[in-house]
Formats: structure tokens, C-alpha cells, sequence
């Protein structure tokens, strides 16, 4: 008996799972202009619960950068009805989890407790995101505890190095500012600032409360309606659109850093998340850096032997978007790895990719795409990205079509766009033996 391709079994399954997994898939828009998405699924017992709010550092301006993320550490610090030791306790003496995150477009709270304990969880969230009352002794703390995280980020050479790699590709544009902030700002904000800032942003049509778990929707909207009322929250603002980035001139520049490894990325400005060319882009993606099968794995590290760690990503926005390489590398290596990078990127101009490697490549992010849906949080946070990025919940089956339909020639033609190396910006981080950071061109 033959036995099918792994792509056509992957295609098989995810077939099967398509109807299940989207036909739980709720969606209400309340009076305020809350939006409430869900999707129950009744073969676990517990629900996660997600906060999103349109607001990130791209909301921010030079002055203002990392008030999006400060305000997402000062909600934990107080309510009106709850200290900050009574916001954490009140989930975890229930076995449950709360957190939070902050991107360049969005903000998130979210909690994952037992089915049983959704209505805590939607209560204790609606009381931090609606009611922070950034208690000024608290305020102060968190400014150290913040400036010591962004002190933590510069210490990381392999992360920090992906700022300055988006502010090389956006140059001046809000796109290119760190998530965290600055210290000098960090230093600065003040209650008051925050206040601001939250009574601009944090408004229920600017807001999506996402479910993933055992509860229905019905239950959902009972919940919301009650811990958010129509009338709460704070008073609308007129809220600029931010710029979309403009073309900048690429540059590469060279950091010297008291550190071991030579850090590099290289990297271009790419298409947005509604873009037609995204799932050619993701395929693209996959092939180059995705896992060890990738080319840049195989080739730098299997074969030369050049890094321990090597990887392609791609950042998708509202209206624009990054793709890069990473390496970290011995010192010496730094031109050689360029060179490799740079010849796998060309590869993909100019010759198309084989078939085989096209079925497989597919076949990876098909099954990778399923298999994050046996995650909870992940399907909480693919219903509330995709809420508001689309305004719906793109179908299972779309994506899997969108992927299906990427040519070899497709490939072609958006690596001959984008993987042109006048295009490229590059950072790189080498190591100079001192203990002070010195740039050069």
C-alpha cells in the first residue's frame, strides 16, 4: 500500500479541522463599540481571556516613546478596589495566570484561569485596563524596575540588536522606535502623563475582549456587558493616524561592544499584513531561516560551522512591514557570514525554488500553523490580532489556499523586490574588547 506525502496528509488534517475549529468562531460589536470575539472549545477546561487595545510605541512620539509599555507595567499597580498584591493574588490563588504585552500597534492583557473562574478573570481585567489609579509611590518603583528591564535588553546583545536594525529600516518614523522606551523618558513621565495617555487610548471602540476556551459566547457577552458597561471606561479623544514610514536610504552600521560574539542583521522594509505578497514572503521566510531543514542552517552553520545560532524573520504590520537575517558569529567571521547571507538571499533571484523543496516548505507551515492551534493562548491571541488587523477572523481554509497557490515563480519575484542588496540595512555588533559601545560606519 502507498502511502500519501507528508504535505497531502498535513492537507488532510487540516481539512478535517477546519469545520470544528471555525464554526465556534462568535463575533459581537456592543453599543460602546467594544468588539467581543470568541471560539468556544469544549474539549478543555480552561478558557484565556485577552484585552487588546489599539495602542503601541507606533501611537508614541520621540518624547512619549515608551509610555505604551510603562502603562502596561503601572495597571498591575492599583485599582480603586484592588492593591497590587490583591491583582495578582486574586488569579493565581486560583491556579490561573495574568500577564501582559506591548507591540508597536497593539497592547494585550490577558489571563488563563479554569473555565470555572471566567468571570474572574474577565472582572480583574476589566478593573485594571478601566480603572489604573497609578499610585504615585508605585510609579516611582516601577520607573526602576522598567529602566532595569531596558538595561536588561542592552545586556542582550542577540535582542537589542532587532532595535537597531528597525530604526536603520524606519529610519525617524515612530515604526523605528524601541518598544520599551528610552531611559530619559522613562525617567521623566509622570502620573499625569500616564493619565493622558490612557484617557486618549483607552477607549471601549479602540478595544477587543477575545475568549478561547471553554465558554460560549452567550456567557462571554454576560460577562463583558457587566464588568464592561456601556457608559464606563474614558472619554473618547480625536486620535491621529500614525505616518506610514517613507523610503529611507539603507545603512550599515557597525557597533563595538564589550562582548564575545559579533552579533549581525541585515534586513529590508517588507509588505504589510494585508498584503497580497505575505504568504509568498512567509514561504520565503520558512526556506531561508525557518528551523534546521532552513538554508541558512544548513549552509553557515551545518556547513561552515560559522554559528550557533542563525534565522530569517519577518515583522507584518497594518500598513508596512520588516523581513532580516540574524547570526551571531566569532568576530573573525563577520564579512564571511555576510557574504553567505547575501549569496542564499541572491539564490533566491536567481533560481527557482525545486518543487520538492516548495512541498515541503508548505507542508512546515501548514503543520506548524495547526499544530499552534492545540494551543489555548495561541488561539486567543490569533482571534484578537486578526479582530484588529481584518475585522474578522480569516478562515482556516483561506490561509490554507493562500499558501497553496505560492508559485516558484512568485518566489522569484518577490525576492528580486525585496532581497536586492542596495535594499539591505545592516547593524552588526562586534566585539571590541573594552567595556564601552563605540559606533563607526
Amino acid at each position: 500500500m502507498r502511502r500519501s506525502s507528508p504535505s497531502k496528509r498535513i492537507q488532510q488534517i487540516t481539512e478535517r479541522a477546519i469545520s470544528e475549529a471555525e464554526s465556534k468562531y462568535r463575533k459581537t460589536i456592543l453599543p460602546s463599540g467594544l468588539r467581543v470575539v470568541s471560539e468556544q472549545i469544549t474539549t478543555v477546561r480552561s478558557v484565556t481571556i485577552g484585552v487588546w487595545i489599539e495602542v503601541g510605541s507606533r501611537y508614541e512620539t520621540p518624547t512619549t516613546n515608551g509610555i505604551s509599555h510603562f502603562i502596561e507595567h503601572m495597571v498591575f499597580k492599583g485599582t480603586p478596589t484592588r492593591s497590587n498584591r490583591e491583582i495578582s493574588q486574586s488569579i493565581e490563588s486560583v491556579g490561573g495566570y495574568l500577564n501582559a504585552f506591548t507591540s508597536k500597534e497593539h497592547t494585550c492583557f490577558y489571563v488563563r484561569v479554569l473555565d470555572e473562574f471566567a468571570e474572574l478573570g474577565i472582572d480583574v481585567l476589566s478593573d485594571i485596563v478601566q480603572h489604573p489609579v497609578f499610585p504615585g509611590r508605585e510609579l516611582e518603583k516601577e520607573r526602576g524596575v522598567v529602566i532595569e528591564e531596558l538595561k536588561n535588553a542592552e545586556d542582550t546583545p542577540d535582542d537589542i540588536i532587532h532595535d537597531h536594525l528597525e530604526r536603520a529600516i524606519y529610519g525617524s518614523n515612530s515604526l523605528g522606535f524601541p518598544i520599551i522606551g528610552r531611559a530619559d523618558n522613562l525617567k521623566r513621565f509622570s502620573r499625569e502623563d500616564l493619565l493622558s495617555h490612557h484617557g486618549t487610548y483607552y477607549h471601549p471602540s479602540r478595544m477587543v475582549v477575545a475568549a478561547a476556551g471553554n465558554l460560549t459566547h452567550e456567557d462571554l457577552l454576560v460577562l463583558v456587558e457587566r464588568y464592561f458597561p456601556a457608559n464606563g471606561g474614558t472619554r473618547s479623544r480625536q486620535i491621529e493616524k500614525p505616518l506610514r514610514p517613507r523610503a529611507v536610504k539603507p545603512k550599515r552600521t557597525q557597533l563595538l561592544k564589550p562582548i564575545q560574539q559579533a552579533h549581525i542583521c541585515l534586513g529590508t522594509s517588507a509588505y504589510s499584513i494585508r498584503s497580497k505578497y505575505r504568504y509568498p514572503l512567509l514561504v520565503l521566510n520558512s526556506i531561508l531561516g525557518e528551523g534546521m531543514s532552513s538554508r541558512l542552517f544548513q549552509n553557515i552553520r551545518e556547513r561552515y560551522g560559522f554559528a550557533y545560532n542563525v534565522y530569517s524573520f519577518v515583522s507584518l504590520l497594518s500598513d508596512s512591514g520588516s523581513f532580516g537575517v540574524y547570526i551571531g558569529t566569532d568576530g573573525n567571521h563577520i564579512d564571511r557570514c555576510i557574504e553567505l547571507i547575501e549569496k542564499e538571499l541572491g539564490k533566491l533571484i536567481d533560481k527557482p525554488v525545486s518543487r520538492n523543496e516548495l512541498a515541503r516548505t508548505k507542508a512546515q507551515l501548514k503543520g506548524g500553523m495547526m499544530l499552534s492551534l492545540e494551543n489555548i493562548p495561541n488561539r486567543m491571541l490569533r482571534l484578537g490580532s486578526s479582530e484588529l488587523y481584518f475585522q474578522h477572523l480569516a478562515s482556516l481554509d483561506s490561509i490554507i489556499k493562500e499558501i497553496d497557490v505560492v508559485t516558484p515563480e512568485l518566489l522569484q519575484e518577490v525576492a528580486a523586490e525585496l532581497f536586492v542588496r542596495e535594499r539591505l540595512a545592516g547593524v552588526v555588533f562586534k566585539p571590541n574588547g573594552g567595556d564601552t559601545p563605540t559606533e563607526s560606519a
